[in-house]
């Protein structure tokens, strides 16, 4: 039966699909496939989050060698969430794609440019579902290797060097992870995450495993863009196309956040990791600095794709913020953020994209007027932003009044106020958008420009028109994030 192979399909469509695309040497024929791949991966997901609510854990052992023996795929509820996160974001923004990129990126790289997104969308599918530590490192690797790939073919020549200076930190990051993993397979005999949860038990207090933890922390910190360790970001985001903006900065940092979830708490264990080790007053440290500074940096900035770019940071803030608070309410806040900013900042920067294609830049000078000129377009960034700041009846209230209970639970009235000053920060450069598009005059010499076609419009109004479902409909998302949060606790369900 199929659905039994579907842990594997999940991975191998989209990987046999990257060299298949460049035969046939035509953009349009890459979009399509590029465009199927994604939707058939989203099916899959929904499948695989279907199954493991009604059944629970799913283990695909790769080639029938058993694990630990051989390479394990293992889905369980957290990242079952978070495969949904990625293929669906990945379904919405192929679907943006055509006219984006036939806009941004020459004709004869088109084809070259979707078989990148096809490999970025295998790894960050890989990481996220196999049972293996080592390939984890792979799949980081080969969604790194794309994501570089992706970033450089941006227009502006400074996306080479925000190319290379994302190479430069995320190599850096990646060796972290793999010295980390080495330790560990030092200590434990084994790659196998379930298997190594269970062996390092018994080697837990000695300092290779604490190197171990450390080497992997920094690593994925690097990767996550935890702060201070985000300097790759902004110019990241800000000079690569449109759409690899829209699908990294909803997508690549979550799944980064999800190994340091399965580091933390399967493989090292709640005990060794925040008792045994100070690793939640560091965490509540960085993020507190995360979303104060990169929040109050976000205000000053006048190109957009930045100023989201910092934002991002912040975000991340927030996330890591509630995985500190090692309660219910603050995992739960922390992995329902992951799903509820992927939505916001995917709609946000595909709402600049459409802006891009219109009126070729995203300064705050060039979308002066912008309100009357692109309604819908700018409309969309609106209710984005509202969901950003976490207005109620948008789904970054709810994640965020998940962290007020888990800081409330816990008694940290100061990180609560973090939280509070973190949206208000929101507000003022949210607002700086909206003042220059509804109330400045167009620039001088402005062309009348039409709203961006239905193919960017309807995809962008997708992602926005979920910010506001999820904040309404919480069902669904919080029974989810709140299940995959006992489980990493170990609490009973």
């Amino acid at each position: 039966m199929i659905a039994a192979h579907f842990p594997i399909l999940q991975v191998v469509v989209p990987l046999m699909a990257a060299p298949f695309v460049v035969l046939f040497r035509n953009g349009t024929v890459a979009w399509f496939i590029s465009f199927a791949v994604s939707w058939f991966a989203l099916a899959i997901s929904v499948a695989l989050l279907g199954q493991v609510m009604d059944a629970g854990e799913i283990s695909y052992a790769i080639g029938d060698w058993a694990p630990p023996w051989g390479i394990e795929y293992r889905v369980d509820k957290i990242n079952a969430f978070v495969l949904l996160i990625v293929s669906a974001i990945a379904a919405i923004v192929a679907t943006f794609a055509r006219a984006s990129v036939e806009k941004e990126i020459p004709e004869d790289k088109q084809v070259l440019f979707y078989s990148a997104f096809l490999l970025c969308l295998t790894g960050l599918l890989g990481i996220t579902i196999t049972g293996d530590a080592f390939n984890i490192f792979v799949f980081l690797e080969i969604s790194s290797l794309s994501s570089y790939a992706l970033i450089a073919m941006g227009r502006d020549r400074r996306a080479l060097t925000a190319a290379f200076q994302y190479l430069v930190m995320g190599t850096i990051g990646a060796t972290f992870i793999l010295i980390g993993i080495g330790l560990i397979y030092m200590m434990t005999g084994t790659l196998n995450i379930a298997d190594m949860a269970v062996r390092i038990e018994a080697v837990s207090t000695s300092p290779t495993t604490v190197a171990a933890a450390a080497f992997i922390f920094v690593g994925v910190g690097l990767k996550l863009a935890l702060f201070p360790l985000h300097l790759w970001l902004p110019n990241a985001y800000t000079f690569a196309p449109s759409m690899v903006s829209a699908f990294l900065a909803a997508t690549a940092t979550k799944v980064s956040v999800y190994v340091m979830l399965r580091f933390m708490f399967t493989v090292f264990g709640k005990f060794f990791t925040f008792e045994f080790l100070p690793e939640s007053p560091i965490l509540i440290f960085l993020a507190s600095l995360a979303i104060l500074t990169a929040s109050t940096v976000a205000i000053f900035q006048n190109n957009l794709k930045r100023m989201l770019a910092y934002s991002s940071v912040a975000q991340i803030g927030y996330m890591v913020f509630g995985i500190a608070m090692v309660n219910v309410s603050g995992l739960t806040a922390g992995i329902l953020h992951l799903f509820n900013h992927a939505l916001m900042k995917g709609g946000l920067f595909m709402a600049l994209g459409c802006i891009a294609y219109r009126l070729g830049a995203t300064s705050i000078e060039q979308v002066a007027g912008a309100g009357r000129r692109m309604p819908l377009t700018m409309f969309a960034f609106v209710i984005g932003g509202l969901s950003l700041i976490g207005v109620p009846l948008t789904a970054g209230f709810v994640s965020k009044w998940y962290l007020l209970l888990g800081a409330m639970e816990k008694g940290w009235w100061p990180a609560a106020v973090i939280v509070l000053v973190g949206s208000l920060l929101a507000v003022v450069y949210v607002w700086r958008v909206v003042e220059a598009a509804y109330f400045r005059p167009s620039p001088d010499g402005a062309t009348t420009v039409e709203e961006a076609p239905l193919s960017m419009l309807i995809p962008t109004w997708v992602l926005i028109g979920a910010n506001v479902y999820f904040g309404i409909h919480t069902d669904l998302s919080v029974s989810v994030a709140k299940q995959a949060a006992v489980q990493l606790l170990g609490l009973a369900p």
